[in-house]
């Protein structure tokens, strides 16, 4: 059983042996804000507290990673980081980058809230305000969150949704987010496992155009500083699109829409 024990963050860092030589601001999560809920909403998609057995005084690191080096170094600034950013190993033709953060008071407060080590099997309903919750839903998007424009019966249209691999987390978010929108739940569809990943399921959910337009108000209306610009100017392509040239029709099936090609990425 893990017990942590409030200590002065010198202290703190005293008692284990450490000095700690990369800024960053080490208070960041303990109070709920639109930037905090943001970078908690990326860190349940794309973060993780990694631990290592052999530093037993202080065994947790949180590594944060993005395909797009422009946001972690977002992030990075907004946490007041000096933590830098590296390439993340992996295949040829895999790029990727990471932020690894080791300290204490930041993984404890992480944990606290639900982020727990093993996340990715472990992972349950984060409790966020109300009034950030739209932050945390587009942090959240903008890490396991896709979007895209395509075209239906030569019909331009458009499509959303939220990945997850815990079916209680995906729930809950299907839950709060649609009532937000007042719109009605969405199905959560079981993904099959692909033959190089064959152990790990995932769920997913899916909004189509006038609830897409919601979604977007949802996360984008509060004008915020944080979110990634590719996937917002999507949904603002969209807009164009629909004053010009789109015709309502009914929605096409779902094999419909996995069997046309993307026109906006």
């Amino acid at each position: 059983m893990l017990v942590w024990v409030r200590v002065p963050p010198a202290a703190l860092s005293k008692s284990m042996g450490m000095v700690f030589t990369k800024h960053i601001n080490q208070d960041f999560f303990k109070t709920w804000s639109s930037k905090m809920s943001y970078v908690l909403g990326y860190i349940v998609a794309d973060g993780c507290i990694v631990v290592s057995k052999d530093r037993k005084n202080h065994p947790f690191t949180l590594n944060i990673t993005s395909a797009e080096k422009e946001n972690i170094e977002r992030i990075r600034r907004t946490m007041n980081s000096e933590h830098k950013i590296s390439k993340k190993p992996g295949g040829p033709s895999i790029i990727a980058y990471q932020s690894q953060i080791r300290n204490p008071i930041i993984t404890k407060d992480l944990i606290n809230l639900g982020i727990y080590p093993r996340k990715t099997y472990n992972l349950d309903p984060i409790k966020v305000p109300n009034k950030y919750f739209s932050d945390f839903v587009r942090g959240f998007f903008d890490g396991d969150g896709t979007v895209y424009i395509h075209k239906v019966n030569n019909v331009s249209q458009i499509k959303a949704g939220f990945v997850s691999t815990s079916l209680s987390f995906i729930t809950n978010l299907n839950q709060r987010l649609c009532k937000n929108l007042n719109i009605t739940q969405k199905n959560i569809h079981k993904q099959v496992p692909t033959k190089e990943d064959q152990k790990l399921i995932k769920y997913d959910i899916v909004f189509y155009i006038d609830d897409c337009e919601k979604l977007s108000e949802f996360m984008y209306g509060n004008n915020p500083v944080l979110y990634l610009p590719r996937k917002r100017q999507i949904f603002e392509k969209w807009k164009s699109i629909k004053r010009r040239h789109y015709k309502k029709q009914n929605y096409p099936s779902k094999i419909g829409w996995q069997l046309n090609q993307k026109i906006f990425v």
